[in-house]
């Protein structure tokens, strides 16, 4: 049968012209600010916010189920936090349990913490496995290139033991219409501060490159980037845990007002990043880098532009209807978001198909003619696609607050 449209009403919609009131859509977005029509399976959200889907613009999905990890109190460079980890891995049991999971359970648990979080497309850092492309709880960037660093170009870096990759071989064989990942200046030593130029002379600074971290740029270094047409990944938890600071993202947008379109957040993983993307955002708030307002973009439009996403990112008319609906906790959506964990979280749909949602949205599984079962996820109860939630079952790695029913 086919699916009942979804009329979201009394609500504070963030779309691409501002603020509306009401949202229908199926697998689409079908109108904005519309009455619902005859049909519509209709929900009434007392002022709660309805955002577009978050964009999770950088993470490493097989590394979720570690704990934080380092060896000294503050890197100069990540690739010093590298070396550190190589022995850790070989001797360490916990970490050998850890690399034993299946990479399918792990990159399972990778996307589960990003769409419990509100995010629908997350940009993973290393190959696109094939337990990426089907049945996986949130989308995954599908077409793009990577290398991992300049200075991690042999060495080991996917989960199977792939290399990070020869930068320029891989930047040349990158469509320019697809986005190229890098980690770049991830550190505050001399080397890191070199990076950019190192990069622009190998000929691989285009606008289709996207520098993760930034931490070693300085605002004259950005001010280039952004000629250049390019854009960075900002994750401030990460840089701050192994680096003890992180890119001065206020100089850079003081330095070169066109940067307010080229920086998006990214989680990294949580072996050295944030818990999840609202963590992400209230860490980006808190460090006063930025009010709620700016960090908005940088998990909506931002990451859709320079991810080369032209159908995520927004709430318009024709749009995959991948929407997060959160309570309204502050006067301004931006503002609650920021509030916002996952308790807080009333719906993900992911092109419409709801699969989180509170009890009191049950009709919207109903709509979609998806059963749906109850779980606690930090102690409050949620519904659960009922396929998801077997998913989760018989996932060999449990995800921290998320309780299934037996």
């Amino acid at each position: 049968m086919f699916a009942q449209p979804v009329a979201l009403r009394h609500a504070q919609v963030v779309t691409d012209r501002g603020i509306a009131t009401a949202v229908r859509y199926g697998t689409n977005v079908l109108s904005v600010d519309t009455a619902p029509s005859p049909g519509d399976h209709v929900v009434d959200l007392d002022d709660a916010v309805v955002l577009p889907g978050l964009i999770n613009a950088h993470d490493h999905l097989e590394l979720n189920h570690y704990g934080r990890l380092k060896c000294r109190p503050v890197y100069g460079n990540a690739s010093q936090w590298i070396d550190d980890m190589r022995p850790r891995l070989r001797n360490d049991p916990s970490l050998q349990c850890g690399q034993a999971f299946r990479l399918a359970d792990r990159l399972f648990i990778g996307g589960l913490k990003n769409l419990l979080s509100g995010v629908t497309t997350v940009a993973h850092h290393n190959p696109l496995y094939p337990e990426l492309r089907f049945r996986f709880p949130v989308r995954v960037v599908r077409r793009y290139g990577w290398a991992h660093s300049l200075g991690l170009q042999h060495g080991a870096a996917g989960a199977r033991g792939e290399p990070g990759g020869d930068v320029v071989a891989r930047f040349r064989a990158t469509s320019p219409e697809h986005p190229f990942l890098l980690h770049l200046a991830e550190g505050t030593d001399q080397a890191a501060r070199d990076e950019l130029g190192q990069l622009e002379r190998l000929g691989c600074l285009g606008e289709n490159s996207v520098l993760v971290h930034g931490v070693g740029l300085s605002d004259a270094d950005w001010c280039r980037v952004v000629r250049r047409g390019a854009g960075l990944v900002w994750c401030p938890a990460s840089n701050l845990f192994l680096l003890g600071q992180t890119a001065p993202i206020r100089q850079f947008r003081d330095a070169c007002p066109m940067s307010r379109t080229r920086i998006c957040l990214g989680t990294d993983s949580r072996v050295t990043g944030s818990f999840d993307l609202l963590d992400e955002l209230r860490v980006a708030v808190e460090a006063g880098l930025m009010e709620p307002a700016e960090a908005l973009p940088m998990v909506t439009t931002n990451p859709a532009r320079m991810l080369r996403l032209p159908d995520a990112g927004r709430i318009a008319t024709g749009l995959k209807a991948d929407l997060l609906v959160i309570r309204r906790l502050a006067d301004d959506p931006a503002a609650s978001l920021i509030a916002a964990r996952r308790r807080d979280v009333l719906l993900v749909a992911v092109g419409g198909r709801p699969l989180v949602a509170d009890p009191e949205l049950a009709g919207v599984f109903a709509a979609h003619r998806h059963p749906a079962t109850l779980v606690r996820i930090d102690g409050a109860v949620k519904l659960l696609d009922a396929g998801l939630a077997r998913r989760i079952q018989r996932c060999a790695i449990h995800e921290q607050g998320v309780e299934c029913e037996k």
